[in-house]
């Protein structure tokens, strides 16, 4: 189980972030009872990993996040992010995966230099059968639901937040089966990669402060798939969720994620976007053909393309 943890977690006295009247600025941090916390939401034998490439890992300071790992680690929770190597984790299964973090800052495996990314998840997939890769990339907030292939930039075109398609073309080129993104937010598309998947961000699970979860902040998504191969994800379901208040978790009895994560990867990979049914099961797009490194055509398209045969009907 891949969680992304977006916040310090300790006690003690840590420097100030945010300056006194500031309007924009966030500093989280959590209580040591968190990492427990976090290391019971599997309740089963599954491992628990924790993301720490972030923009809020670093919110207590060097120290604070030095704690952070120490909790998460005493808890039982295997950390990621923290560096360009990949974590390895023991499935019950008796299998090894690799599972590496990024997000778009010098502090941790910078996500925009995309050809470091594709070296740092080779040197994974050389070693581990299996290599997940998540991301911390992406503009943020209701108007962020749209997934491009360009650097996107967040805080009035201030920050460079990566460009997620190229990340996830990196990504996979150096090998990795799956691609898992948080950053923005809110929900957005998921395509296919031959039988490879990224999704592109999983919204919020759970938050907790003076944010207004007003849609779409307040839908998340939790995804479970089955890995068959290194270059085969089968089994896909969504679980869709919703915040009701700070804290407040619900299953959502409306689904709107699967129609949500439906639509956007429609709009956004009209020839390799999921679907995603009536039961949350995500699928293909009817007669999608994908091959790697090849550009990504439907048979659809690739009819239209065809010429008419003179004196004949099509």
């Amino acid at each position: 189980m891949l969680l992304n943890v977006e916040g310090a977690i300790g006690t003690g006295v840590a420097p100030r972030k945010c300056g006194p009247r500031s309007t924009s600025c966030f500093a989280f941090r959590q209580p040591a009872e968190a990492a427990p916390a976090l290391r019971r939401v599997s309740r089963d034998s599954a491992q628990v990993v924790g993301n720490v490439a972030n923009n809020h890992s670093h919110d207590a300071g060097d120290d604070g996040l030095v704690q952070t790992f120490a909790r998460l680690n005493s808890a039982g929770v295997r950390v990621t992010g923290a560096d360009t190597i990949a974590t390895a984790v023991v499935t019950p299964a008796g299998d090894t995966i690799g599972v590496l973090g990024f997000y778009t800052s010098a502090d941790t495996p910078d996500a925009r230099d995309v050809a470091s990314v594709r070296r740092h998840v080779e040197r994974a997939a050389e070693r581990w059968p299996v290599v997940i890769v998540t991301m911390h990339l992406g503009a943020e907030g209701a108007g962020a639901q749209r997934t491009r292939n360009a650097t996107e930039r967040f805080l009035k075109n201030r920050i460079d937040r990566g460009n997620p398609v190229a990340f996830a073309d990196s990504a996979f080129a150096g090998g990795a089966t799956m691609v898992i993104g948080h950053g923005p937010h809110v929900l957005r598309a998921a395509e296919w990669r031959g039988a490879r998947l990224a999704f592109y961000s999983l919204g919020n699970l759970l938050t907790y402060g003076p944010f207004q979860l007003r849609e779409p902040m307040n839908r998340g998504v939790v995804a479970c798939a089955t890995i068959a191969a290194r270059d085969s994800v089968r089994d896909v379901t969504l679980a869709s969720t919703q915040q009701l208040a700070p804290g407040v978790l619900v299953a959502d009895s409306t689904q709107r994620a699967w129609a949500l994560i439906d639509s956007l990867s429609a709009l956004d990979f009209p020839a390799t976007g999921v679907t995603v049914d009536a039961s949350g099961k995500v699928g293909p797009r009817e007669q999608t053909v994908v091959q790697e490194g090849a550009p990504r055509v439907s048979e659809k398209q690739k009819l239209r393309r065809r010429k008419p045969r003179r004196g004949g009907a099509n």
